[in-house]
């Protein structure tokens, strides 16, 4: 058995749940899986319809956005993925262009913290990086969108451990995780929470942020070192 089929298989069923969730068409998005200790993620060629994906066609890259192994050219978003896993430590990457969260990057603007839903995962705002400058998009593009995720959360003092989702503007999400399937998971909580954002603005242009009395409580039932959300 090849030393990448466990990355390959990871990665093959994180992207296979993109259409089941509603978060892509087509052939957009991609998901990857880092092996750390070999210094490799797999990830979705590109172009290749999901409905004939296979773990053996998920194409291994270095941290440097290289090739390692695989017969077809990976997702076009390599590089970004290369960056980020070449300065996080973190095992999965997930980015679509899922309806909503595009929605609220096309806008650019981050998606302010309403409720509890949003609260069970994240105490803040989910960050919207600035769009590119024209020095960047001109350069290697995805390339630059990786420190563009960068640096925005190191600008606002996030920690990537704790905010694992970001809003790139005029583009699209990105999300991240111990695994791919986690990176997966925050992908599909970020489209909702996107969702309900737009739909509390709209019943009520004049609706407020949650107080953080709120926040600190589903926060830290969840995640806290009292929590007691699940078994």
């Amino acid at each position: 058995m090849s030393k990448y089929q466990y990355i390959r298989e990871a990665a093959y069923l994180a992207n296979m749940k993109l259409p089941k969730l509603n978060l892509v068409i087509f052939t957009f998005g991609n998901v990857s899986e880092a092996d750390r200790d070999l210094g490799v993620f797999a990830i979705k060629p590109s172009g290749v319809p999901y409905e004939v994906l296979s773990p053996a066609n998920m194409v291994i890259v270095d941290f440097d956005g290289k090739v390692v192994e695989g017969e077809f050219r990976p997702s076009s978003d390599t590089k970004t993925h290369a960056v980020l896993y070449k300065h996080w430590n973190i095992g999965g990457i997930c980015h679509t262009h899922s309806t909503y969260a595009t929605s609220w990057a096309q806008a650019q603007r981050d998606i302010p913290l309403y409720g509890t839903t949003h609260a069970d995962h994240k105490t803040v705002d989910v960050p919207c990086a600035q769009p590119m400058s024209d020095e960047m998009i001109r350069g290697d593009y995805e390339y630059q969108t990786g420190f563009q995720i960068i640096n925005c959360l190191k600008e606002r003092g996030l920690d990537y451990h704790e905010v694992e989702m970001a809003l790139v503007g005029n583009h699209a999400p990105f999300t991240w995780g111990k695994t791919a399937d986690k990176a997966v998971y925050n992908s599909a909580i970020l489209e909702s929470i996107a969702q309900m954002a737009l739909l509390t603005e709209q019943i009520n242009p004049q609706c407020v942020r949650l107080k953080d009395s709120l926040i600190k409580k589903h926060y830290e039932r969840k995640h806290g070192p009292d929590s007691y959300y699940g078994q």
